[in-house]
């Protein structure tokens, strides 16, 4: 336990440390959000915030790793994934912006790498007992071995999580809260498998303690009033070790979706209500959970306190959940927030009708 906590500090140390020199190479180079120069229907800041968030959270994860993991395979397709997503990330803080189509492809480039290296989910556990196998199709491309079924699965939670996790930084400190809590969840449940003897759940367990410090050094400063926004290299990068580490524990994929499940719900929803609008489901908007939070009072703090809360309650549900408990769970959970976003949604409606005639 004593290098796990000596990897979280350590990350977070970094992190906390990079943050403010990266303030200052945003603001020197245009890396910056200016609501005047750059509109868009989801923000709702006035003043202009540097947006590179993704630098001192990468520098965070990987020196961390460097230090306290060898070099391996699944190690440098982690690293070469995560500078993909700064690059990307930072050229759309630099530039007007890229188009949402553009950035979705960019994102299952990391993640086709990720399952090249070899994370990848062979099965999941059944909720009515034992596994299901994804790895029975297999094909053989220039001596890769490929799982046609579970790579595929892979790289569309890779890129699905990487998205929730994007879409869920919509006030200050939301994101980073979120990400904390989730790396700490699987990192608890990775440490439980390997107290059991589970000599494999080393790595998955040091790199979620690493990512929960990074995500708390980054938390410092993009608390309310934000001093600087995680930009989409900081919440791609989170939501793609979020995705990773819950494959490679032991395939706990049931948990980072419960720690996720109001996120994830708000994902869905937001993303079949536009295209009921006949909008692109890429585009975004002020409708967001969070948005309709505001809408009713709450204040940018108690919205991230309410998210990091459930998020913790939820964890906790997650750590202690057998198969069947998850499942039920995740229903019950994620029907109560599909409920109230579409109860808020309605009023929300109802006042812009008011107020228009």
């Amino acid at each position: 336990m004593t290098q796990f906590l000596s990897a979280f500090f350590i990350a977070l140390t970094t992190t906390f440390l990079a943050t403010p020199l990266t303030i200052i190479l945003a603001k020197k180079y245009k890396l910056i959000d200016d609501p005047k120069l750059r509109p868009h229907p989801a923000h709702i800041h006035k003043k202009v915030v540097p947006r590179a968030g993704g630098l001192p959270i990468f520098l965070g994860i990987v020196l961390s790793m460097l230090l306290f993991t060898g070099i391996s395979q699944i190690n440098l397709g982690i690293i070469l994934s995560l500078t993909i997503l700064l690059v990307v990330g930072l050229l759309d803080d630099a530039l007007v912006e890229f188009k949402p189509g553009t950035r979705l492809a960019l994102q299952f480039i990391p993640a086709v790498i990720a399952v090249f290296s070899g994370i990848g989910i062979d099965f999941i556990t059944s909720p009515f007992g034992g596994i299901l196998r994804l790895d029975g199709w297999r094909l053989d491309f220039f001596g890769f071995q490929i799982n046609v079924i579970a790579d595929l699965f892979a790289i569309v939670w890779i890129v699905w999580i990487q998205n929730c996790v994007n879409w869920s930084k919509g006030v200050d400190g939301q994101m980073p809260t979120i990400t904390f809590v989730a790396f700490l969840t699987i990192g608890f449940v990775s440490l439980n498998f390997l107290n059991l003897g589970d000599s494999g759940q080393y790595l998955p367990t040091l790199l979620s303690f690493i990512c929960a410090g990074s995500s708390l050094g980054f938390l410092f400063f993009n608390w309310h009033p934000a001093k600087i926004f995680p930009g989409f290299s900081g919440s791609t990068i989170l939501g793609f070790m979020i995705a990773v580490l819950s494959i490679f524990s032991s395939a706990k994929l049931a948990v980072a979706l419960l720690v996720l499940l109001i996120p994830a719900t708000d994902f869905f929803y937001t993303f079949f209500r536009r295209i009921l609008e006949k909008k692109s489901p890429l585009k975004g908007d002020r409708k967001h959970l969070h948005h309709l939070l505001l809408k009713r009072g709450l204040t940018s703090t108690q919205i991230t306190l309410l998210y990091g809360a459930s998020c913790a309650i939820l964890g906790v549900l997650a750590a202690n959940l057998e198969s069947q408990g998850k499942v039920f769970t995740i229903i019950l959970v994620g029907v109560l927030v599909l409920g109230s976003l579409l109860w808020l949604h309605l009023l929300s409606n109802r006042e812009e009708q008011n107020e228009a005639e």
